[in-house]
């Protein structure tokens, strides 16, 4: 629970509305989790947090180790971690950016030549488009003059009806507008020379002719201009015929045509650059593979440097542990690129003299799996969390062996606080602490105790668990044992 693991609601005692796990750590930190049936809370150092954030917080203050933990020994995974250090780290973190990146270019490479033969059928589309529009020769707004012409033209009789009134009106008629213009000018002429007040409406009447005789000769070079060809009406429905054709396919005016036009030879250039850009494409992956390779290679060097130090510290240790005759190698070798690198690792194991190493899953009984993972541990203790807690690891073992393993704890205790759950008492008689953990009955309940041994009580837990019984022997067997142990 402190270390951030889910518990539910199973686990609150009967009669009861919740749970409660409180840790203290010797820098101070406190860790508290409530569990209640209807809601979970976590506070660390007096104030709320997340399950999530727990988690990330305490995984490196302690380090379960139970006999499950032996088989996880067998996981790829795991032997990394044991000969990874941080510079190997840092250079796996420089492999993995390149390996990300040479996975993304495979896979655009992959893409990009798969997509070759639907690129050439696009590009022939897409040529014939530029084609079918470019022999239109169409010009901007094109459709707008031919629509304006073609309802000129669709009324032709009506506007030279129009054009022939209108001159007529203005001085072509027998009483146009210019004629008689001209004639109140003579008039209002006349009186200027007798009273001058009308000079200012005669100099209007003056412009006035002037705009009249612009406009008429505007009416007389429209009139003349006219083409009213029926042939010329069939072109332009033609022409509008035409471009509506193209309207259907590329846009709602000339104007978007053109616009899509230049999208397509665009979009030919970019296909037609294709196997460019793929070689392009082709020559980074390379590159990438190149360095990717190279990175892997240095990472395989530095592995095996690792794994032969540790592999010899490591057989030391099993040797001590009662297996004089045992040999414990990491192997690393080549194989195909992964995310992890270029390379296997895999623990073997021999437990006698003349045998030959194999994989450490094949060959390794229980308790020789629970030595050589409690020698590993001796060997790497200075890297793991400040509390380790070893849960039953000492299962099936006896004699000069659990000593030996007692020494091994031991050893390890030296630089950081150990829990070890134990029913052997070589390895109890080791330990600085004792807590008897007992259950028994009361009120209809059972109701487990925690309780920590006084020097006397020790003496008398150890004798128990040694011989099943106190006597004077066994007594004084267990007040050896601890003087034994402390020596």
């Amino acid at each position: 629970m402190v270390l951030g693991n889910r518990v539910g609601v199973g686990k609150i005692r009967k009669g009861s509305d919740k749970l409660r796990v409180a840790a203290k750590f010797s820098d101070g930190l406190t860790i508290e989790r409530i569990v209640s049936r209807t809601s979970s809370t976590v506070i660390v150092n007096g104030k709320p947090t997340t399950l999530s954030a727990l988690k990330k917080f305490s995984a490196s203050r302690v380090d379960i180790h139970g006999q499950n933990k032996n088989l996880a020994l067998l996981n790829d995974a795991n032997v990394y971690a044991l000969i990874d250090d941080e510079k190997i780290s840092a250079k796996l973190t420089d492999f993995r950016r390149l390996f990300k990146s040479l996975t993304a270019q495979r896979r655009a490479l992959a893409e990009k030549i798969s997509a070759r033969e639907e690129n050439l059928r696009r590009l022939e589309f897409l040529r014939w488009q530029e084609q079918e529009i470019s022999a239109a020769h169409l010009k901007p707004d094109e459709d707008d003059e031919i629509d304006a012409q073609i309802k000129k033209l669709s009324h032709a009789e009506k506007i030279a009806e129009d054009i022939q009134h209108a001159a007529q009106i203005l001085n072509d008629g027998d009483d146009d507008i210019l004629t008689g213009l001209a004639r109140v000018s003579k008039y209002l002429a006349d009186v200027a020379r007798f009273d001058d007040k009308l000079n200012a409406a005669r100099k209007l009447l003056d412009e006035a002719e002037i705009f009249l005789h612009e406009a008429a000769d505007d009416i007389h070079a429209y009139a003349d201009g006219m083409d009213f060809a029926p042939e010329r009406l069939d072109e332009l429905h033609a022409r509008a015929d035409e471009i509506f054709k193209l309207k259907q396919k590329y846009g709602a005016s000339v104007n978007e045509i053109l616009q899509r036009l230049t999208s397509i030879r665009a979009e030919i250039s970019a296909a037609e650059n294709f196997d460019a850009d793929t070689a392009e494409l082709q020559r980074s992956v390379a590159e990438l593979e190149r360095s990717t390779e190279t990175c892997a290679a240095q990472l395989l060097t530095m592995r095996r440097a690792s794994a032969k130090i540790l592999s010899a510290a490591v057989e030391r240790e099993v040797r001590r542990l009662g297996m004089e005759g045992a040999r414990f190698q990491i192997a690393v070798n080549e194989s195909e690129l992964t995310a992890r690198g270029a390379d296997s690792a895999e623990i073997f194991f021999s437990a006698n003299v003349g045998e030959e190493l194999l994989p450490l899953s094949n060959v390794a009984s229980g308790g020789e799996l629970s030595r050589v993972a409690l020698a590993i541990k001796t060997v790497t203790a200075d890297d793991s969390a400040a509390t380790m807690i070893f849960d039953e690891i000492d299962a099936g073992l006896g004699g000069v062996t659990a000593k030996t393993v007692a020494e091994a704890i031991k050893k390890i205790s030296r630089g950081r606080q150990v829990l070890c759950v134990t029913h052997l008492a070589q390895i109890a008689a080791a330990a600085d602490v004792h807590l008897r953990i007992t259950k028994s009955e009361i009120g209809g309940r059972m109701v487990t105790a925690v309780e920590r041994l006084n020097d006397t009580e020790r003496v008398k837990e150890i004798s128990r668990m040694a011989s099943g019984k106190e006597s004077a022997t066994s007594l004084s067997n267990a007040r050896e044992m601890i003087a034994s142990a402390h020596r």
